[in-house]
């Protein structure tokens, strides 16, 4: 398409690869992406609005910021949040205004499953401690060699708990499956799961968190469920911290009932140096990254452009939010 004939669109969510070219021959791309600016950049409503206005574009693509009035004072052909749940865009807001807001879900299903089975293995297999070891110096620290310190059952047979079947949760399942686990699931709103949340806890060995956080699921694993849960069993959370009693967990956690947990998220995504679970050998914590691939950037482009091209063709975007703005 010629360039004067393209929409122009303020990008500021990071994309890559062959869907973020398809968008540049699509649109007149402005390309801002949040993670790149020094320091990093998050606008509000009024800092995208004065924005979009500065280079006159049409279409929006943003991924944290946050879109709110007086965005929707501007006449956009479409808003894209490359997020699951848009949770940044005024849905209402959007929907009054007649602006299509398109989303992305799935994108990082791999690689938040991916980090799931990560963390599993660094806490069953002692990876963390035994390469602290290695370069300690401590090969036979406590009179014990590395072999009678680091034993642990493998993961071949046991019984994998996943809680949410979304895109995560199916992507994290097959995956243990492969690893010749067992794969059992808890999830209200779809048929396939084999379980309620009380008998999986009680039964799995792994339980590994992929549900969103609603007012249902905030708080959803308790002291209850971590006392219900099988002696030694693991607790994976890279969902949302919101999702678990962090002081129950570390009260599993120090008693010995679970034998480790591996969390990839913390609420306000900070966790204290002095709190409980920086000192508890068995946890591995790392920060909010299981979405942090090259791949997931490519992903979400992708999905936006074979949407932004089904808009500009005056067809139905698969992934939509406000269908009903389309007539």
């Amino acid at each position: 398409m010629p360039a004067a004939d393209r929409p122009r669109a303020l990008i500021t969510a990071p994309l890559r690869g062959p869907g973020f070219d398809r968008l540049r021959s699509l649109l007149d791309v402005t390309y801002e992406p949040w993670i790149e600016q020094q320091p990093l950049r998050m606008l509000d409503g009024e800092g995208l609005a004065k924005r979009i206005a500065e280079i006159d574009a049409s279409v929006l693509i943003v991924e944290t910021d946050m879109v709110q009035s007086p965005v929707f004072d501007i006449p956009l052909l479409a808003i894209a949040s490359t997020r699951g749940d848009p949770w940044n865009v005024d849905m209402a807001a959007a929907t009054a205004a007649r602006i299509p807001v398109l989303n992305a879900p799935g994108r990082n299903a791999d690689a938040v499953a991916e980090m799931a089975i990560a963390l599993l293995f660094a806490i069953n297999r002692h990876l963390l401690r035994s390469d602290a070891d290695v370069r300690a110096g401590r090969l036979y620290a406590d009179g014990l060699i590395p072999y009678q310190r680091f034993r642990t059952w493998q993961l071949q047979g046991q019984t994998f708990g996943v809680v949410g079947l979304g895109a995560v949760g199916r992507a994290a399942a097959w995956r243990a499956k492969g690893l010749g686990m067992r794969v059992i699931s808890y999830d209200p709103y779809n048929p396939e799961a084999t379980h309620s949340l009380a008998d999986l806890v009680a039964e799995a060995d792994v339980v590994s968190m992929h549900a969103p956080v609603t007012p249902e699921t905030t708080g959803m694993i308790g002291a209850q469920q971590f006392a219900a849960m099988r002696d030694g069993a693991v607790f994976i959370n890279t969902a949302r911290a919101q999702l678990h009693d962090t002081d129950a967990l570390v009260d599993a956690l120090t008693s010995g009932k679970l034998g480790g947990a591996g969390l990839d998220h913390f609420v306000g995504e900070f966790l204290a140096v002095d709190h409980p679970l920086q000192s508890l050998p068995n946890v591995v914590l790392t920060p909010h990254i299981g979405g942090a691939t090259y791949d997931v950037e490519a992903n979400q482009a992708t999905m936006v452009a074979d949407d932004i091209e089904a808009l500009l063709e005056g067809r139905r975007p698969t992934h939509i939010m406000n269908p009903e703005v389309l007539g």
